[in-house]
């Protein structure tokens, strides 16, 4: 059984009907189910549950076998310690939480029918709820076409004409200077969603100008970006010698206020994740390229785009003062690419009335995030990166405004119906 069916299973309250004890008998009466959660963390937050007559409200976690808790480190992680019930097909081990605490686990009673389960998991309903887009992910399931190339190409000219918007925006503000502004909205990406504020915030508090003046030094890069993101300590441990003094007077020097360190966040994040990590790698990016931004729109092709942003580390002496900062991975690469390098290279062209550039994403490998597992669970084919965009703008612009008689899919399903109705 694919565990996101057991976490259907468990919203729609298929298990009503039979009575759910926890592994040591004491019985669990669910009086809500708590929310959703299509992020990072327990799978539903909210919840509301009485064990044995005891409210209590909090997460709930759920696993095909109980091990799979030690399998996905949750032991490990702070994120699950507000769990009140882990929902198991099999409670196969005992669970605790980073505090030592054994958690109450409830071995889910529903109906077991293979053919009953069989149905459920290739029914539209559940694909269409799962998905998210219940209006039209019946219709959909069915017939995967109703979503045209020709929709789809129009999806990713409207999204990619909202960024260029945005750059138009940016330009007004750095003074119509291209360079300027593709460093704040590099800034915004690097932060890759979670942080994407505060690294904007980060950009906009350290003019570029400051930087191109140290451009030769990455430990003096470092410095600044980090001092100014409010995240660099007088004395802290694995902290490069010097790096604070280097700061104050490059602050000085410049009169530059950093932002506040409480603008970031680290919750349950990966370490290459971490903010810290990030604003080295970015300051390493700018040491490392001189004209970057020309570079990059002057570029013929995705691999030279790749080549540009990967982090090089040709000069071993430069790391006797400053740590050499993580790789960036292809993965992260290509969402650089297709949120900001993409979108400049489609304004840029638009401005300087040369060739289009919407042809590119069709060269980047296609995102894997929430929003796109939505649309593969509907059948949809995503090749590449104009499929994602496209995708995505249609969810953000059409789907969640039901803006249903402005998308070409929901006026071709909830059009004729309207017209069956004369």
């Amino acid at each position: 059984m694919p565990e996101i069916l057991l976490h259907y299973i468990w919203q729609k309250r298929i298990w009503a009907g039979f009575p759910q004890t926890t592994t040591d008998g004491k019985p669990v009466e669910v009086v809500s189910v708590g929310q959703y959660n299509i992020h990072a963390g327990p799978d539903f937050s909210n919840a509301h549950i009485r064990i044995d007559g005891q409210d209590w409200v909090g997460n709930i976690e759920i696993h095909v076998c109980a091990s799979d808790w030690y399998k996905h480190r949750h032991h490990m992680d702070a994120a699950y310690d507000n769990t009140i019930l882990h929902v198991v097909a099999k409670a196969d081990k005992e669970v605790c939480n980073t505090r030592g605490e054994r958690l109450p686990q409830c071995e889910l009673q529903y109906p077991h029918g293979q053919d009953y389960l069989t149905q459920l998991l290739h029914s539209t309903e559940w694909h269409a709820s799962l998905s998210g887009i219940p209006d039209c992910g019946k219709q959909l399931l069915e017939n995967p076409t109703l979503l045209t190339q020709d929709w789809k190409k129009n999806l990713l000219e409207k999204r990619l004409e909202c960024k260029r918007q945005s750059i138009t925006q940016l330009l007004g503000i750095t003074q119509q200077s291209w360079t300027h502004a593709f460093y704040i909205s590099l800034a915004h990406n690097f932060g890759f969603h979670t942080n994407g504020l505060p690294f904007e915030a980060l950009a906009l508090a350290t003019p570029l100008s400051c930087l191109q003046k140290h451009r030769n030094s990455l430990f003096q890069l470092t410095a600044i970006l980090l001092g100014q993101s409010g995240l660099l300590e007088p004395r802290a441990k694995n902290q490069e010698p010097g790096l604070w003094e280097e700061y104050c007077f490059l602050q000085k020097k410049f009169s530059l206020q950093p932002i506040e360190a409480s603008m970031w966040k680290k919750a349950r994040m990966r370490p290459q994740n971490a903010p810290e990590v990030r604003i080295r790698q970015f300051a390493h990016l700018i040491y490392q390229s001189e004209f970057l931004f020309a570079q990059l729109m002057e570029a013929q092709s995705t691999e030279k785009m790749f080549e540009l942003l990967s982090l090089q580390y040709d000069n071993e002496d430069v790391y006797n003062r400053v740590q050499r900062p993580l790789p960036l991975g292809k993965n992260s690469i290509a969402i650089l690419l297709i949120n900001t390098v993409i979108p400049y290279k489609y304004a840029y062209t638009q401005h300087q009335h040369i060739e289009d550039a919407i042809d590119w994403l069709d060269n980047i490998p296609k995102e894997d995030n929430t929003i796109i597992r939505k649309w593969a669970m509907l059948g949809q084919n995503i090749r590449s990166a104009a499929d994602t965009q496209a995708l995505i703008h249609l969810y953000q612009n059409y789907c969640q405004p039901h803006l249903c008689f402005n998308c070409h899919v929901g006026y071709q399903v909830f059009g004729q119906q309207q017209l069956s109705l004369f």
